[in-house]
């Protein structure tokens, strides 16, 4: 026998040996001790970090998961709100918990953070659950990006274009248009699978998102996760990463998906909620290392697959408070990702929509998915966006003299040519092929610039 094989039969021999442990393992019930805030405390059990527990109230059980202990006193996060509770309540850790169902059966479903229905279908039937994290893909397995992916957003096809398997961030303040411009993708996108992850937001954005936005066409694709902002902040957190292992499972079947996750800043404030909660201590306004540990684990689940998977083209908002793109989780979010395309206020006060700001967006995959010839004509119209953008105010005044800047002339002649070419309708499709020819027909063929 190879030392390959003894190494591999020694390895399934130690998994079988851990896995009659676990469903052996006798089940000793804890006691509840301390309720701090949103934190359950108990005392008298061994459970592992992600396991869930039920614990008796009055008002029936309640579910949470452990996130932290320290010495005998195990921190528990519920999933529900803590309604009934009291003191030395049993806590029993729970082995045959179901995870999230994996099931083509999802399209077309509305579910929560947790995997459970909230569109009033009846119950997901599956075969196959997500307990934990699938394994990240080893780096030099997944396929490179190479095709571009259409998602019927003129301003994007064209000037900022997305290619399979990238990551995006879609970077704004509050009310710009960051919900409606994610549902024209939706409706627009060539990908086969949608998956949208609405975490944090007000209830009624979301059955507003689902009816008017995503609509019965987009839907019927589509897989929903919504973790509205007055459910507890594990599961905010539940409903990414719910999201993304749905987006997994799709992409191992080997279909196109597109994931679209409304926000990654309220993922990263219920982390810190439950981070702080447990006692670890603040770093960077407020929030713990381990807010920006799990962002980029969140972020590189996302992207192609290796050979005969699919690909995760995601779109991740970032809230920025107060239009800050210096705030600490755009930082770290725009470190990680593969490209930025930033929502502007002025446009959107100025009724241009989408609010696309070209001269601040970028699609670091560009070059990989697009023709040089598409690259230069991008190019150009962000450099007279660009030179118009920068002048805007002396030509308001008349300050500006015709005839002193030979790009700003063409610029001040096309603008409005090009603002019309960057607007669209809500409901509006404008396909990737009809995006370039419109692109081509833009500027001028003796252009100088």
């Amino acid at each position: 026998m190879t030392f390959e094989s003894k190494a591999t039969a020694l390895a399934g021999r130690l998994q079988q040996q851990q896995q009659y442990i676990r469903q052996n393992r006798p089940v000793v019930a804890g006691r509840l001790v301390r309720v701090v805030g949103l934190t359950l405390e108990a005392t008298g059990l061994s459970a592992a970090i992600g396991q869930t527990c039920s614990v008796d109230t009055f008002d029936g059980e309640l579910l949470a998961e452990v996130v932290g202990f320290a010495q005998d006193r195990i921190f528990l996060m519920p999933k529900d709100d803590i309604t009934g509770v009291i003191p030395g309540a049993r806590v029993t850790p729970l082995s045959d918990h179901l995870g999230v169902p994996l099931t083509m059966a999802l399209l077309g479903r509305v579910i929560d953070g947790a995997g459970n229905p909230l569109d009033g279908k009846g119950p997901v039937r599956a075969t196959e659950f997500a307990r934990q994290k699938k394994n990240p893909i080893n780096p030099l397995n997944r396929r490179p990006v190479k095709q571009p992916l259409d998602v019927g957003v003129r301003a994007i096809n064209s000037i900022i274009t997305v290619g399979k398997g990238q990551r995006m961030g879609l970077f704004a303040g509050s009310g710009v248009g960051k919900s409606v411009l994610l549902g024209m993708m939706t409706r627009g996108t060539a990908a086969d699978v949608i998956v949208v992850g609405l975490v944090g937001e007000r209830g009624r954005e979301v059955k507003e998102f689902i009816d008017e936005i995503l609509g019965d066409e987009g839907r019927k694709r589509s897989v929903v996760v919504a973790a509205p902002a007055d459910v507890s902040p594990l599961m905010r957190l539940k409903g990414c990463e719910t999201a993304v292992q749905i987006a997994e499972y799709f992409r191992d079947q080997g279909l196109d998906v597109l994931l679209l996750l409304d926000s990654v800043t309220r993922y990263a404030q219920a982390q810190r909620e439950i981070a702080l909660a447990v006692g670890e201590p603040p770093a960077t306004k407020g929030y713990p290392p381990s807010v920006f540990a799990k962002l980029p684990a969140l972020v590189e689940r996302a992207g192609n697959g290796g050979e005969g998977q699919g690909s995760i083209t995601a779109f991740y908002t970032v809230l920025s408070e107060g239009d800050d793109l210096q705030d600490p989780i755009a930082d770290a979010a725009r470190a990680i990702l593969d490209g930025h395309i930033v929502l502007s206020r002025q446009l959107a006060d100025s009724g241009h929509f989408p609010a696309i700001d070209i001269e601040r967006s970028i699609s670091r995959v560009m070059p990989a998915v697009t023709s040089m010839e598409h690259q230069k004509l991008a190019r150009a119209v962000k450099q007279l966006y660009a030179s118009f953008s920068q002048s805007k105010d002396l030509i308001s005044i008349g300050a500006y003299v015709k005839g002193s800047d030979p790009m700003l002339d063409q610029a001040i002649s096309l603008m409005p040519k090009i603002n019309r070419f960057l607007q669209q309708g809500m409901t509006d499709v404008v396909p990737y092929d009809e995006c370039l020819a419109g692109l081509n027909t833009l500027l001028p063929a003796n252009r100088s610039f």
